[in-house]
């Protein structure tokens, strides 16, 4: 039997710990450390039984880990990335890759360089329920893709800003939350061609964007929009809506709509809408 991998954190802090939860529950891995200078990360690690270190560098010169998940702030990502693909350890970065394109397209190119694999936190593609979704929208249930709408609403507590780096570029609901549903829209309704979007800071005050609308172009001939806002209470997003992190409290509503030439499918809830005969508005239509 091949021996578990062993994987190293860094960064300790609320996603960080999630994903140190997770290794702790799979059979073929097994917490190799933990890095993080911040207060009480030394503790945690010993809490786990595991080495603790302050620095990256340090964990890499220790030799003691297989694979890599970073974890830090998204301002880090891209210099913690590149640390990691030249020591040539596999990585898996936490969402965003990087805070600007330049950034992201040096980690890709340094990852092809050396052959280091290097993957992103975009979990939700792998949710049962979208998986369910790409195979009814392959399977022509809604004819011919042609509008998709993404509501991302939900209010952050003054609190959450308490960390100075939320409050900077990079740090808003575009990169930490849109970019999933970018990430679904690319999965589920194919290339995104051309974009415009809008962004707003006019409630908090603080330098990084809290509300954004975007409206795409896809190159089936597909449009779509999202709209993000972390200032609104609101029971539309899919932290609220697809139960799938239990720390939020769940809704029944829907926060994706996907519109065809002959039907429509409501997600996370994978409620489709047909005509029951002819395609009409005048006909009955029906859910199912």
């Amino acid at each position: 039997m091949r021996q578990p991998i062993r994987i190293a954190v860094v960064g300790a802090g609320q996603i960080g710990r999630r994903h140190t939860e997770a290794i702790t529950e799979v059979r073929d891995a097994n917490l190799a450390a933990i890095v993080d200078p911040a207060h009480g990360a030394k503790d945690y690690a010993a809490g786990h039984g595991v080495p603790h270190f302050l620095a990256l560098g340090d964990l890499i010169a220790n030799g003691i880990a297989d694979a890599i998940i970073i974890a830090t702030p998204n301002q880090m990502h891209a210099e913690n990335g590149l640390e990691c693909i030249a020591a040539k350890i596999p990585i898996l970065i936490e969402k965003p890759i990087a805070t600007d394109s330049k950034a992201a397209a040096a980690i890709i190119r340094a990852a092809d360089a050396n052959g280091t694999p290097v993957l992103v936190g975009h979990h939700r593609r792998h949710n049962p329920l979208i998986q369910r979704a790409r195979a009814e929208l392959e399977s022509g249930a809604i004819g011919k893709l042609v509008s998709f709408s993404g509501v991302t609403w939900f209010c952050k507590p003054d609190d959450y800003f308490d960390a100075d780096w939320r409050r900077m570029p990079g740090a808003g609901p575009v990169y930490l939350n849109m970019i999933h549903d970018i990430d679904l829209m690319h999965y589920l309704c194919g290339d995104i061609e051309s974009v415009h979007a809008w962004e707003s800071n006019n409630v908090r005050g603080n330098t990084v964007e809290e509300s954004a609308v975007v409206s795409m172009k896809f190159r089936n001939g597909m449009l779509g929009t999202v709209n993000a806002s972390d200032t609104i209470v609101a029971p539309w997003s899919w932290e609220l809506t697809a139960r799938e992190n239990p720390s939020y409290p769940p809704t029944c509503e829907h926060c994706y709509l996907i519109g065809g030439t002959h039907g429509s499918l409501e997600l996370p809830g994978l409620r489709l809408w047909r005509n029951r005969a002819h395609r009409s508005w005048w006909e009955p239509i029906d859910a199912t």
